[in-house]
């Protein structure tokens, strides 16, 4: 099966959709098999995120400087 590459960039994961990220998510459970083609990048993103977050999927070091990344960009807008 083909899956959506990992998201890597800021400018990517700024550029998916909240909502779809949003249900990726909260629809991952202990277990399921990663989505497939016929969901977009931004569920499989939250999916995989929240993967992550239940140790179900190893974090990749992409995955780790992404959110470095992303933390430093919320900072950088709330002192904006």
């Amino acid at each position: 099966m083909t899956r959506h590459p990992l998201v890597t960039t800021l400018d990517v994961l700024l550029s998916l959709d909240d909502s779809e990220l949003h249900e990726g998510y909260l629809s991952a459970e202990r277990g399921d098999p990663e989505p497939g083609m016929n969901h977009t990048l931004a569920y499989c993103h939250g999916w995989r995120s929240r993967m992550y977050d239940c140790g179900e999927l190893p974090i990749p070091n992409e995955h780790h400087a992404l959110a470095t990344e992303w933390v430093k960009y919320l900072g950088e807008r709330k002192s904006a």
